[in-house]
């Protein structure tokens, strides 16, 4: 009796839920924990189809957008041919672009609260229909992924299936009122008014308010990131750490009270943090496939539909701006452009080419060294560039050693847009390590130069530092080995407290090193 009244008590309360307010406005139901229960009010209703929209609905992204991306990411004449597409009609245009769209439909990023939905309307045996103004190539490849449509109704190349043609295609098939259709953007509402029932998903503000005021709105389901959190994450303000390399100069010519030099190294230093944000936000636009084939990158902004690519195609130039402005302030403008330019190049293509990767991250580190010493007034001098340069490379392997682990530990013999193969593992790690004793063979050098000498007070002090980095790096390398390295290994080192007593040990030490007997 008790799960009679229980049953009866739910379905009063759904009956309600979705009933239509006075005045023409509807109940709306917040329903991300149920999304299934609000359209569970009558037989009527239980009865109509379930149509539902693609882009920004189902999916978290805009197909069309994305496939026009990749397509002059691909080919850069692409864009000479998409005046002539569009003037053939914007079905032509999504027509040509998806043909050249190579995508994986199931690493594509969906609403889980919306796919939760469909699964259980389907299961109580509900016709779930895909109708999407997206072209059909598209549609057809998430339909046969998903495998929960009965139906695919999208444009193909002649008829752009959106708003109002939209609704005349579906009124067509299931009559007037005959059918609930689930939306997200202000186009809907002409299908909205056709509909037996709204289903509103991930719409912006003023859409939803609208829709709760003009139709019967029977779910609300918004299972969206933060979409200004998901900037911040884009920027990855954790791998600024890096940009410390600038003040190195600096610090290593003990005029640490020169109040200009700190001014102009901190300023060097943000444009580096700047512009390099903006290159990572380049590097995951161009990355999406990659990214979302990966197990822990697929979560990234961009990837995982957090943020829609025209955000970061707007974040990209900003950030340069910023950096570029910065830059000229310190003086060291000429090192961050070589650095911008050997970026892009890098993301762009050379991440691709063995070896010649590696020494490019390499270098990227050294220029950092270079701004600072500019913007500081302090050249770089040979000696800290002979180390500096081995123990940038060493730490560029790890970074590459560690995603072969992974690979291997997957049972993956290779990675999207990298150079090598699991078979490498062994080499590069002799690579790395013996590049990690070379830095230290020339910082033993050092300690005995004249160059010390001259610099330090007590320069036989610098002798402690060898073994402390040392054994950090031969801890990164065991780390490594280990399968602990999910990071880049200055981020990895940043969150580890035996880097942190290393780092203030070779402090110490240097102090010192440098104070007066």
């Amino acid at each position: 009796m008790s799960r009679l009244l229980h049953r009866f008590w739910s379905r009063l309360q759904a009956h309600f839920v979705a009933m239509p307010a006075p005045g023409g406005a509807a109940g709306v139901a917040c329903t991300k924990d149920d999304p299934a229960k609000a359209l569970r009010y009558d037989d009527a209703m239980d009865a109509l189809p379930l149509c539902i929209d693609l882009d920004g609905t189902l999916l978290r992204i805009n197909s069309l957008h994305e496939a026009a991306f990749m397509a002059v990411l691909a080919d850069w004449r692409v864009l000479a041919r998409l005046p002539v597409w569009l003037a053939g009609g914007r079905a032509r245009l999504k027509q040509e672009l998806a043909a050249r769209w190579r995508f994986a439909a199931a690493q594509l990023p969906y609403s889980d609260t919306l796919l939760r939905l469909v699964k259980r309307e389907r299961a109580h045996g509900r016709r779930i229909v895909l109708c999407t103004a997206a072209d059909r190539q598209v549609a057809e490849a998430v339909a046969e992924h998903l495998g929960v449509f009965d139906e695919v109704i999208a444009s193909e190349g002649t008829n752009n299936l959106r708003g109002s043609r939209k609704a005349e295609e579906l009124c067509q098939r299931f009559g007037e009122r005959g059918f609930v259709y689930a939306g997200n953007d202000a186009t809907d509402h002409a299908v909205w008014e056709h509909a037996a029932a709204a289903v509103v998903v991930n719409a912006p503000t003023s859409v939803s308010r609208s829709a709760a005021q003009r139709h019967r709105v029977v779910a609300v389901i918004d299972d969206r990131a933060s979409r200004a959190r998901a900037a911040l994450r884009a920027l990855r303000p954790y791998q600024w750490v890096k940009n410390l390399v600038t003040l190195v100069p600096l610090l290593a010519s003990g005029d640490v009270g020169n109040g200009a030099a700190w001014r102009n190294s901190l300023a060097i230093m943000a444009a580096f943090c700047a512009t390099a944000s903006a290159i990572y936000v380049i590097n995951d636009l161009s990355d999406l496939a990659a990214d979302r084939a990966h197990p822990r990158k697929r979560l990234r902004p961009f990837a995982s539909g957090a943020l829609p690519l025209a955000t970061g195609l707007f974040m990209a130039p900003v950030l340069f701006l910023i950096g570029g402005v910065l830059g000229v302030a310190s003086g060291a403008w000429a090192a961050l452009a070589l650095y911008a330019v050997l970026s892009l190049s890098y993301t762009v293509r050379l991440k691709e080419m063995p070896l010649i990767d590696v020494f490019i991250l390499a270098a990227l580190y050294t220029i950092r060294l270079f701004g600072g010493g500019e913007a500081s007034g302090h050249s770089v001098s040979m000696w800290l560039l002979g180390f500096s340069s081995f123990l940038f490379l060493s730490l560029a392997l790890v970074k590459r050693v560690s995603e072969l682990y992974r690979l291997q530990s997957a049972a993956q013999r290779r990675t999207e847009r990298r150079g090598y193969t699991i078979e490498d593992l062994a080499m590069l790690q002799m690579f790395g390590t013996a590049a990690s004793f070379a830095s230290v063979v020339v910082l033993s050098l050092y300690v005995q130069s004249d160059t010390a000498l001259h610099a330090y007070a007590r320069p036989s002090m610098l002798w402690g530092v060898i073994p402390l980095l040392l054994f950090w790096q031969c801890r990164l390398w065991l780390s490594t080995s280990r399968g602990y390295m999910n990071d880049d290994p200055i981020v990895y080192a940043a969150g580890d407290w035996v880097s942190w007593l290393v780092f203030a040990g070779v402090a110490v030490v240097a102090a010192a090193a440098w104070l007066p007997a």
